[in-house]
């Protein structure tokens, strides 16, 4: 997609914008905190959050409310401008011409030469040939002189009578279908009576006006939308691949598009993934060299012991070499993770079942597992396993007799629970045990074996899924951990 300067600087100002204005809503607060009584900062506070909870949260919207807001203000003093100027002084002289009509016709009503049937025909064909209705009839009451406001046709027209023959009696109502003006004024002999359409004293045509301006603005809106919706897809695209890259997804197909800025921190984030792969993979590289070399030594060792006769102290060596082992493999795999692993379509319920299965029965552990929801995910399935056979394991190696383990996947979220029925761990500690090599030894027997790299490993896995895991107190008197991860 091509793009012009011009909506990066537009971007900028509307970012800057932004900016002033909450810098601005910042310190009317901090004044009006300071130099107001508590109602009014209470008054003001309670108008801030409301304002705040209206606004729009994203970048669209706001900025769809910065081009609209003013484009509104601007359609309301166009409309005024237009009623006040335009219809209004077209209606007035609109008036004028048909009072001037009224005033002719009146006059011919009064002119005493003519016989009193030509008068009257003479009075009604001027007034077909000026577009009104008029006959003269005889002397009555016409009613008072109308001086209402609530009619702006009504007002006009009265008020252009009244300029032209201050002294001469009249009337203006409206006939039954309200289309329709009756005009009833005092002449010699009688009472001219004249009716018009209303579209003769009123500008008929103003809706014209308003609803070109209501269209033309709607069309900026849609086209306003346009262009910002594109403007913003690129910064979309980018928050997308920063969380698959947080969640240990792979980033394909992801370019720099869109504004001067965007690309920049497009760029940015694209370099900065680079050198957080190439960290990972030169520390995975130097991890599994040592791992090498420390293997070879213990290696040795057991290959020396095994040159020894048996006895109680070679036995106890053998055993702290396998201890060893162990503790370099659990090492060495918290330190090199799983980010190489690439992500697998993974039976969840299946893999926990399989991991019960390995890890719980055969510790003669009692077992309860449920799981509702579809358990078909996309996760990498190595480090799934790890997390759930290291969580699984702690509550098998500090249980007592039982194993609660429960999955369900809701509103876009994966939950696995694991209790047991062991001595706990205090709350002031919860935090504490996903430290590597972190042993709670006070609140757990120290003879149980372990490295202490259980937890850490496990929340590693949850957070490069995206997810996390919380320790908490189990209504069987143990542990309880619970796994959150998106789905």
């Amino acid at each position: 997609m091509t793009e012009t300067p011009e909506p990066a600087e537009s971007r900028g100002r509307v970012a800057a914008g932004l900016d002033r204005l909450d810098d601005a809503i910042r310190h009317v607060r901090l004044f009006i905190a300071r130099n107001s009584p508590a109602f009014v900062r209470g008054a003001w506070t309670g108008a801030g959050h409301a304002i705040n909870r209206a606004l729009p949260k994203g970048l669209l919207g706001r900025s769809l409310l910065i081009v609209v807001v003013p484009m509104l203000i601007l359609l309301g003093v166009l409309t005024g401008v237009f009623m006040d100027r335009h219809w209004v002084l077209v209606t007035q002289r609109l008036s004028d011409a048909v009072a001037g009509s009224i005033l002719g016709l009146a006059s011919i009503a009064d002119n005493t030469a003519l016989p009193d049937e030509l008068r009257a025909d003479t009075v009604s064909t001027a007034g077909r040939a000026m577009g009104l209705t008029a006959e003269i009839l005889p002397p009555s009451e016409i009613g008072r002189t109308h001086r209402s406001s609530a009619d702006i046709v009504h007002s006009m027209l009265a008020g252009a009578l009244q300029k032209r023959t201050p002294l001469r009696p009249f009337s203006i109502h409206d006939l039954s279908d309200g289309n329709r003006i009756e005009v009833r004024m005092v002449v010699h002999g009688g009472v001219l009576r004249v009716d018009f359409a209303r579209s003769l004293a009123y500008a008929a045509n103003w809706h014209f006006f308003l609803v070109w301006m209501v269209s033309t603005a709607l069309f900026l809106v849609l086209v306003s939308l346009i262009f910002l919706r594109n403007q913003i897809k690129p910064i979309e695209r980018l928050a997308a691949a920063a969380d698959a890259f947080g969640r240990g997804r792979p980033v394909e197909g992801f370019a720099p598009t869109g504004a001067r800025e965007v690309r920049q921190a497009a760029h940015a984030f694209i370099g900065m993934r680079r050198r957080l792969e190439r960290q990972i993979e030169q520390r995975t590289t130097m991890l599994a060299g040592v791992g090498h070399d420390l293997k070879t030594i213990l290696t040795r060792f057991r290959l020396g012991l095994a040159l020894l006769p048996d006895g109680e102290e070679t036995a106890d060596l053998r055993a702290d070499v396998a201890e060893m082992e162990a503790m370099l493999e659990a090492y060495v795999d918290f330190a090199k993770g799983d980010a190489d692993e690439a992500p697998q379509p993974l039976d969840v319920e299946a893999t926990i079942s399989d991991c019960l299965r390995q890890t719980a029965e055969p510790a003669g552990r009692t077992v309860h597992f449920a799981f509702s929801g579809d358990g078909a995910l996309t996760l990498r399935p190595t480090a799934f396993r790890r997390l759930i056979a290291n969580l699984v394991g702690n509550a098998v190696r500090y249980g007592r007799s039982s194993v609660w383990v429960t999955g369900e996947r809701r509103e876009g979220w994966l939950s696995v629970t694991i209790e047991d029925d062991g001595p706990g761990i205090p709350e002031s500690e919860l935090e504490a045990v996903f430290r590597p090599f972190y042993r709670l030894d006070a609140a757990r027997n120290q003879d149980v074996p372990g490295t202490g790299l259980g937890l850490a490993i496990a929340r590693d896995v949850a957070r490069s899924h995206g997810g996390d895991i919380e320790l908490g107190p189990s209504p069987h008197g143990g542990l309880k951990a619970t796994v959150r991860l998106p789905a």
